[in-house]
């Protein structure tokens, strides 16, 4: 009496839930990561998937894949099939005051976790549940919503709430500053792989050239940050990150600070409003209200 059931049969769900992760954090250590198995077990599930469906899901160089048509047709109703099971997993096994967030990590340890101890203490009732959002990531499953800086083209979208416009400027060390002078941008230049496009935009905002000049790379922002006050080079960092170190006189910005198109924002995935996240939401617009304006060019 089932076996109408099989025909036409759905491809594996782990085979699903691997393409999913792969497609959504754009790389398949992420998928791995996320998914706690191994980077080639994702990429054979991927395989497996294309194979049963007869289509490229995936194209272009390994280092470099992106979606064919067909997988970015299929993307958005799995992941909103998967937020949605994710979604009712956590309200079963929440009373109603749990908070589930994704933040990037930078976002986080520099500017979001200093703060914490203000929203602790007007809302002891709320567990905030904090996990680390891939760099280029804008949703993370089982995350009510995300913190991180988003792109002027998802500003407008209902479910995105900007709280500080984003500035970016050079940074670095006093001594390091008066070491070169007149031209600060000949000092080591520090690199972020997690935004390895941030030396290029800023320079391409400010109308600089910049010369060639030994960079020493860094997996994240913050440790950029924390190399640049150690004096060990000049980095581009946006305002909020840097604003209590300019403040305390850790660091100086040579060039002052330019506004990008781009604001920290909360990004509310579908079906993830509660109770806390309101009151969270509304915390952090007061806190980017907090945020004085940075010095200008």
């Amino acid at each position: 009496m089932f076996e109408n059931l099989t025909s036409g049969a759905l491809p594996s769900l782990n085979a699903l839930r691997a393409f999913e992760a792969m497609a959504r954090t754009g790389r398949a250590t992420l998928a791995a990561e996320e998914l706690n198995v191994t980077h080639s077990a994702v990429s054979r599930q991927v395989k497996a998937l294309e194979a049963s469906l007869g289509l490229r899901l995936f194209q272009g160089p390994k280092h470099r894949l992106t979606l064919t048509a067909a997988g970015q047709e299929l993307l958005p109703a799995l992941s909103q099939a998967f937020d949605e099971i994710a979604g009712a997993v956590r309200r079963l096994k929440s009373d109603g005051e749990d908070l589930h967030l994704a933040v990037n990590a930078s976002l986080s340890v520099k500017w979001l976790i200093p703060r914490l101890g203000d929203f602790a203490q007007r809302h002891p009732q709320i567990r905030l549940h904090l996990e680390e959002l891939p760099s280029q990531a804008v949703a993370h499953r089982g995350a009510q919503a995300v913190v991180r800086i988003a792109p002027a083209s998802r500003l407008a979208d209902p479910l995105v709430t900007p709280f500080i416009q984003n500035h970016v400027g050079p940074v670095m060390a006093p001594a390091l500053a008066e070491r070169f002078g007149a031209n600060p941008l000949a000092a080591p230049r520090l690199a972020a792989a997690s935004h390895p496009q941030g030396w290029a935009i800023w320079a391409a905002m400010a109308g600089f050239e910049l010369t060639p000049a030994p960079e020493q790379p860094f997996a994240h922002v913050h440790y950029a940050l924390d190399a640049a006050v150690a004096g060990l080079g000049v980095a581009i960092m946006s305002w909020p990150f840097v604003a209590d170190d300019i403040a305390e006189g850790r660091l100086v910005a040579p060039f002052g600070f330019r506004r990008t198109e781009s604001a920290f924002a909360l990004l509310t995935a579908p079906g993830g409003e509660s109770r806390p996240l309101a009151n969270f939401r509304k915390w952090l617009v007061e806190q980017g209200q907090l945020t004085p304006e940075p010095p200008r060019t």
